[in-house]
């Protein structure tokens, strides 16, 4: 068997990672390794006991709960969420399953901080008057928080208890979970990590998200416990469908190209994993799952280079166990580029700017409104590339010399990059 602890000492050395927790369960065995340390100035180790923001993996704990709902006849996936859910302001035809599948249309990185008190997603929710849609419901897809946090005020007022609660009785407690919290206050009686910028390992100032982001992405646990969590999506029927491919990704990132009811499937070399990641205040969290191997990978990691980590060190987990690698990341090509793109995109809480200097294009990326509570790194450019198919619309970009390239694809109307549609202005 691979030295795994060897492996991910040399890997997280290599990608300038602070603190990781690699888990890995196979056909019935368990692996958890941890590295470096969970917060560079007090020097805490890490174990594999350490918390880590699992972020957007707590959209599949959500969803979870959606299905469980499902099951026991209390709403129906193609009901318009206004049916269930008066109080929401949104387009009446959006559905439950529009909402799991980030093709509402509601323009969706809305982060705004509505307090701590148990009305905190329901303050949120009144706040979705104000925000565009950016397409008919059912037309597209661009990735969607917002979308979460409506069906977390569901589960609310389905279940008549705050969604932190409903985690802890639907999920937590059924499944053993002793390391899985939402709030700060539970995360600080662990050993919880802390997000360090990418650029020169320093520690972030904020460490977590706004608490009416919760069912969109506050989760915090274990690696022993996010390999509980997905187990359950091996063993449980009821939560086969959520694995059932609802709408085609054209990126195709990571090998990524369909989306299940919030999970995302992902295609590597033949093979069909299901999984999703997260990311929050420079904490970046990685899971994938193959049914066929009986495998299961995740990676916690308290850097904004985790990316640079996680995709050799999943190529050796899965090449191991499942006789496949992480697919190669899109590369850039030699090729002209022109004006067509130049302009200013714009959605909630983002403000793209495309300029031209010289033979280059440039992508200025600034976090606006309520986003700059937490935006370590507000304004951020990158160098955009042409890639295939060369069309002067297919570009790749990076964070920093190093890290995988990802691509950007413009149309006339929009941009669509991280997941997301940004309309021109």
């Amino acid at each position: 068997m691979a030295d795994w602890a060897g492996r991910l000492d040399e890997l997280a050395v290599a990608a300038d990672v602070t603190g990781a927790v690699l888990g890995i369960w196979h056909d019935g065995e368990t692996t958890i390794v941890p590295y470096g340390v969970l917060n560079a100035t007090t020097g805490v180790r890490t174990t594999a006991e350490s918390l880590f923001q699992l972020g957007s993996i707590s959209k599949p704990w959500t969803a979870s709960m959606i299905v469980q709902l499902a099951a026991e006849d209390r709403l129906d996936l193609d009901n318009p969420i206004v049916k269930l859910l008066p109080e929401a302001p949104v387009d009446a035809r959006i559905t439950v399953r529009q909402l799991l599948t980030h093709t509402s249309g509601i323009d969706g990185d809305l982060f705004t901080d509505t307090g701590r008190g148990d009305d905190c997603l329901q303050r949120y929710v009144e706040l979705l008057a104000d925000v565009d849609q950016l397409f008919e419901p059912g037309t597209a897809y661009s990735y969607c928080n917002a979308g979460f946090v409506l069906l977390g005020r569901l589960i609310e007022v389905l279940d008549d208890r705050t969604w932190d609660a409903s985690l802890k009785a639907r999920l937590v407690e059924p499944l053993g979970l002793a390391h899985t919290v939402t709030l700060p206050e539970e995360a600080i009686l662990h050993n919880a990590a802390v997000g360090h910028l990418a650029a020169d390992g320093s520690r972030v100032k904020t460490w977590q998200l706004p608490r009416s982001i919760g069912p969109a992405g506050t989760i915090t646990s274990t690696a022993g416990d996010l390999l509980e969590f997905a187990k359950l999506h091996l063993t449980d029927a009821r939560y086969a469908v959520m694995q059932e491919p609802q709408v085609p990704f054209a990126a195709g990132i990571g090998g990524f190209v369909d989306l299940g009811l919030t999970w995302r499937i992902f295609d590597w070399g033949g093979r069909r994993l299901f999984g999703h990641d997260g990311t929050t205040i420079s904490q970046l969290a990685f899971l994938r799952i193959d049914p066929e191997a009986r495998l299961i990978m995740c990676l916690l990691t308290n850097s904004g280079n985790g990316t640079r980590l996680f995709e050799p060190l999943a190529s050796e987990v899965f090449t191991e166990y499942a006789g496949v690698a992480h697919p190669e990341a899109p590369q850039p090509i030699d090729g002209p580029v022109d004006d067509r793109h130049v302009g200013r995109y714009e959605r909630a809480g983002v403000r793209v700017d495309v300029d031209r200097r010289g033979d280059e294009l440039v992508l200025t990326y600034q976090a606006t409104g309520d986003r700059l509570a937490f935006a370590e790194d507000p304004v951020h450019e990158y160098e955009l590339r042409p890639t295939e198919p060369a069309d002067g619309n297919h570009f790749v970009t990076r964070e920093a010399p190093g890290h995988p390239w990802v691509p950007i694809t413009f149309t006339p109307t929009h941009v669509f990059t991280a997941g997301r549609v940004t309309p021109r202005r």
